[in-house]
């Protein structure tokens, strides 16, 4: 159940601090934990449980208030990054949105998904994660043998502050290269963004510096088509290495015809 309660102090708090520091024409600014704390009684209402959800929300679940929304120039858009402990950036990106491709070829693969995962899964990223993890999906896309480190891993990355990655790989290639590879699953309207890529990939070149990043996002399409993608940021901007679309069914179903036709 939506707490309309909650979501309508989110907004008002996220607008206050916003509007406290904009001017026109200024395209990124910093702000901390504090002033959401100090907001809340100057809006005239008690501090919201927990605060510091309520940049969270909006750095990955939520859009921006409408007003924040009118403030940006064509062809860019606001987001909320991590500045260190409690600290956060408001900053004009390039406006990105990874949607799946339309009319890319879907591979099939006989689905080894466990019944009971399917059957006791919470919710649409658990069973995203589980059903890539059983079928081995980041292997055959990269190319690599990968095992899972961590799921839902908490951890502080240096100029960012707090972070949170879906799942956490490791891998290695045929000639011994080891790779990390940090994963995201997007479920229902959720989208691909700059923010939890960036912050991915940077978690990743400090905490392995010895082995190669490759990020991935993993999405649900309809029909039980799954898309991966591996992305980069080049410029502040989110960018496309690869993307393959990926159809579970069951072994006796797979088009044999096909099968010998999966080739880059």
């Amino acid at each position: 159940m939506v707490d309309r309660k909650n979501n309508n102090r989110y907004a008002a708090l996220i607008e206050k601090i916003f509007f406290d520091h904009w001017t026109d024409g200024l395209s990124e600014f910093e702000f901390d934990r504090d002033e959401l704390e100090t907001a809340a009684p100057a809006l005239g209402f008690k501090s919201v449980k927990n605060i510091g959800d309520v940049p969270y929300s909006f750095r990955y679940r939520r859009q921006l208030p409408e007003r924040i929304l009118m403030t940006q120039p064509n062809g860019l858009e606001w987001v909320i990054v991590g500045a260190g402990r409690a600290k956060y950036r408001f900053k004009l990106v390039k406006s990105t949105r990874i949607i799946p491709r339309e009319g890319l070829v879907q591979i099939g693969i006989p689905d080894a998904t466990p019944e009971i995962i399917r059957t006791y899964t919470l919710d649409d990223e658990q069973a995203l994660l589980a059903i890539v993890r059983y079928n081995r999906l980041i292997d055959i896309f990269l190319s690599l043998t990968t095992y899972s480190l961590q799921n839902h891993l908490r951890t502080t990355v240096q100029g960012i502050g707090q972070i949170e990655i879906d799942e956490l790989y490791v891998g290695i290639d045929k000639t011994g290269c080891h790779y990390v590879i940090p994963v995201q699953a997007k479920a229902g309207k959720d989208q691909i963004g700059i923010v939890q890529t960036q912050q991915d990939i940077v978690f990743a070149n400090q905490k392995f510096p010895g082995m190669r990043c490759r990020a991935v996002s993993a999405q649900f399409m309809t029909g039980g088509v799954i898309a991966l993608f591996e992305l980069t940021v080049q410029d502040d901007e989110i960018r496309i290495v690869q993307e393959r679309h990926y159809k579970l069914v069951p072994s006796d179903q797979l088009d044999r015809s096909a099968i010998i036709q999966y080739q880059d």
